[in-house]
This record gives C-alpha cells, sequence and structure tokens, in this order.
C-alpha cells in the first residue's frame, strides 16, 4: 500500500513539476502575439502626428502647385511682354513699329502701282492711233502722267531745236530728256522699297539682340535665386524667345513683299519704257513730215 501511495505521489509530483515546466512557456506563447499587437498599437497611438502633419503639408503642397500653375497658365504673349526687361520691351516695340510700316508700305505701294499702271496703259491706248504729237496732246487732254511729260519734253525739244538741219541731233536731245524722265519715274515709284528691304534684313537679328538680353537676365536671375526650377527660369527664357518670334514676324513678311513690289515695279517700268518709244516715234514722224513738206515746198 504503501508502495502504491508512494508511486501515486511521485507520479502527482511529476504532473505537477511538468505542469510547472509547461505553464511558462504557454504564457509566453500567449503573451508573444501580444506583443505585435501592442507594436502595431503603438505605432497607431502615435501615427495622429505624422498624420496632422502631412494633413497639413498637403494642403501648403496643393496650395504652391495652384499658385505656380496658375503662372504657367498665364504665360501669354502680353504677360510675357509685360514682364519683360525694359530693352526688350523697346526691342519688341520697335520691331511691331516695323511691321505696321511693313503693311502700311504694302497697302499704299499696291493702291500707287495699281493706279500708275492703269493710267499708262490708257493712255498707251488712246495715242495709238495718233499720227503727231500735236494729236497725241489733243487726245490725252490736259491730264498729268508720264506719257504727257514724254510728249511734253519731246515738243520741247522740236521747238528748241527749230531751224536746225540734223535730225539725228534733235532725236538724241530728246532721247536724253526721256531718259531724266525714266530714272526720275523709277526713283519715285521705288519709294517705300527701301524701308522693306532694311526691315526684312535687320528684324532678324535686333529679334535676336533682345533674345540675348532677356537669356542674359534670365541667367543671372538664376544665379540670384540659387535654383534651376523650371518655373522660375522658363518665364524669363520664354520672354527672351518671343523677341526673335517678334522679329522674324517683322522680316518675313518684309521679304516677300519686297520681292512681289521688285516684280511689279519692273513691269511698271517696261510700260514706261514702251511710253518712251512712243513718243520717240512720234517725233520722228514730225520730223521726217516737217522735213518732207519743207523738200514739197522747194521742189515747187
Amino acid at each position: 500500500m504503501k508502495i502504491m501511495s508512494f508511486q501515486a505521489s511521485l507520479a502527482a509530483a511529476l504532473m505537477l513539476a511538468a505542469a510547472w515546466l509547461v505553464s511558462p512557456v504557454s504564457a509566453q506563447t500567449q503573451t508573444q502575439p501580444a506583443a505585435p499587437a501592442q507594436a502595431t498599437a503603438q505605432p497607431a497611438a502615435t501615427s495622429p502626428a505624422p498624420a496632422a502633419a502631412l494633413a497639413v503639408a498637403a494642403p501648403a503642397a496643393k496650395a504652391d502647385t495652384a499658385a505656380i500653375a496658375p503662372a504657367m497658365k498665364e504665360l501669354s504673349p502680353w504677360v510675357m511682354f509685360m514682364s519683360a526687361d525694359v530693352i526688350v520691351k523697346a526691342v519688341m516695340i520697335g520691331l511691331a513699329f516695323a511691321s505696321l510700316m511693313t503693311w502700311t508700305v504694302l497697302i499704299a505701294k499696291s493702291i500707287e502701282l495699281s493706279v500708275a499702271s492703269g493710267k499708262l496703259r490708257s493712255a498707251l491706248k488712246k495715242i495709238s492711233e495718233a499720227r503727231s504729237l500735236a494729236e497725241a496732246q489733243m487726245a490725252l487732254g490736259a491730264k498729268q502722267g508720264i506719257l504727257p511729260s514724254f510728249l511734253a519734253a519731246a515738243l520741247r525739244e522740236a521747238r528748241m531745236s527749230a531751224g536746225l538741219s540734223s535730225d539725228a541731233g534733235i532725236k538724241e536731245r530728246a532721247a536724253s530728256s526721256f531718259s531724266e524722265i525714266v530714272r526720275a519715274e523709277a526713283r519715285r515709284i521705288r519709294v517705300g522699297m527701301g524701308v522693306l528691304a532694311t526691315i526684312g534684313s535687320t528684324s532678324p537679328f535686333v529679334g535676336l539682340f533682345g533674345t540675348v538680353w532677356g537669356i542674359m537676365n534670365s541667367f543671372i536671375g538664376i544665379s540670384k535665386s540659387q535654383t534651376t526650377n523650371l518655373a522660375v527660369v522658363a518665364p524669363g527664357i520664354a520672354e527672351a524667345l518671343l523677341a526673335t518670334a517678334i522679329g522674324l514676324v517683322a522680316a518675313i513678311p518684309a521679304v516677300i513683299i519686297y520681292n512681289h513690289f521688285s516684280r511689279m515695279t519692273k513691269s511698271y517700268l517696261e510700260l514706261v519704257s514702251r511710253a518712251s518709244g512712243a513718243a520717240a516715234r512720234l517725233l520722228s514722224r514730225d520730223l521726217d513730215r516737217s522735213h518732207g513738206s519743207a523738200h514739197s515746198r522747194a521742189a515747187e
């Protein structure tokens, strides 16, 4: 009995010892999942402060973006002109005035050349059947123009050379007068062409000067602000490039219009040469007719 009780007590002691040894392990396994929970709870407890900071920083970033975005959207040519440097503004205004002069010359010269060519063609048509200088003047009437000037010069030379027997000398002096009239008419009709040539050849370089000056100021601003942010650099460079764009806008039409008027002027001067030849032929007929009548009277 004693042996059985001893064995029973020994078994109970072993069971108690095993339970005592197992209890810390189970407690450790039970508390081990709680640690991550506590760890996760701890960031959750401390997370409101960064969350609040992020909540405050996000509107600030949005405000900065909103402040930059309208400025970039408002980067129109007028805004760039108003915010440009004084020298760049002066360049842009000068180029705009040059472009205005180009279109003014286009309108004025187109009207002038069209009217002059129409009048000269009409005058040549009127004297096509005239047999003498007097008839040609009567056909034209008291109108002013290049052809009446040729006729008046021929009649004046014939009158001043009355009594001279050399027809070749009269024709030569009349041709000299015609050449002076043609040169004067060529100078008159080319008025304004020099302005177009000057604008077409110098406007790109003037615009380039404004661009160089504006980019130089942009680099100075970059060095002062010590940033290469595109929002800071882009406006100054855009203002500088606007000067070159205006220079090209002024130069390209000027070159095209100059070439157009060169062709129109050449056509008009060819009409002037035809008028000079018509007056010379009428003078030659008058001289031959006067010599023929003189010979007939001498024969009688």
